[in-house]
């Protein structure tokens, strides 16, 4: 019986993003332990693919293959490997919790009606918003689309909807930049893999694991308290408004 969160070779490699050539080299080169075995099929778990994360990871450092087998060779012998690859688990792991949509350009059509222009297309498709195979379009958050839809519907042309994507989209990477520095200077520090003791590994990932949701938390609640600033602003100014119009009104019915 297959295990829970265990991969074919092929699986594997398609998790990871490498090709299986590559996969069959860093196991012929000691970098990933051997799969469980149930007949002639080799199943690979989550720990292999955490692995290879970090082997891919390490490559793009810089790092060559025999740096990574002495590297790995290391932890295994200090039975630290496990602490690395909860730390690679718990940084790598999936942020947002967003909800796909696929539907087809007819859906599509029938969501927008007219407001959806091919440029308009062309620019969910720049931003990342959506992705189009054939006539099957997917988007990658449930969210998103409602938010989107829901303005549409109020007025808004989705062009505007869009440039406020790219605005937001802006804004959110300067402040994932800025949250990244401040979690890499004072919870990782200068993260020496080859010198990191075991428990010290493990402490930063309970810290990552812990931080995750807090970036969220700040920016969605500073977003509400403006807004409630800004709105009350611009409510303050329609009743001036009003009342100036009402003065002006009376003026020219004496």
């Amino acid at each position: 019986m297959k295990h829970a969160q265990e991969y074919r070779i092929e699986e594997l490699a398609r998790a990871a993003g490498v090709k299986v050539r590559n996969l069959r080299y860093y196991q012929e080169r000691g970098l990933l332990p051997p799969p469980r075995r149930a007949g002639r099929i080799a199943w690979y778990s989550e720990d292999h693919l955490a692995r290879l994360r970090l082997i891919a990871d390490l490559l793009r450092r810089g790092y060559a293959v025999s740096g990574i087998a002495e590297l790995l060779a290391a932890w295994d012998q200090g039975s630290g490997v496990d602490e690395l690859l909860g730390l690679e688990r718990a940084m790598t792991q999936q942020w947002s919790q967003e909800e796909p949509v696929v539907i087809d350009f007819g859906e599509l059509a029938a969501l927008f009606g007219h407001g959806a222009s091919e440029a308009d297309i062309a620019r969910a498709v720049e931003l990342g918003y959506i992705s189009i195979d054939g006539d099957t379009v997917t988007h990658v958050s449930r969210r998103l689309l409602d938010s989107t839809l829901a303005l549409v519907n109020e007025g808004v042309p989705l062009a505007t909807v869009l440039e406020a994507g790219q605005l937001v989209q802006t804004y959110a990477t300067a402040l994932a930049d800025h949250f990244v520095a401040i979690i890499r200077a004072h919870v990782l520090g200068e993260l020496g893999l080859k010198h990191l003791p075991p428990a010290e590994v493990q402490r930063i990932a309970e810290a990552v694991a812990t931080l995750r949701p807090v970036a969220g938390d700040v920016v969605s609640a500073e977003f509400s308290r403006a807004m409630e600033r800004r709105v009350g602003a611009e409510f303050g100014e329609i009743l001036s408004g009003a009342q100036e119009s009402g003065r002006a009104d009376g003026t020219a019915g004496q």
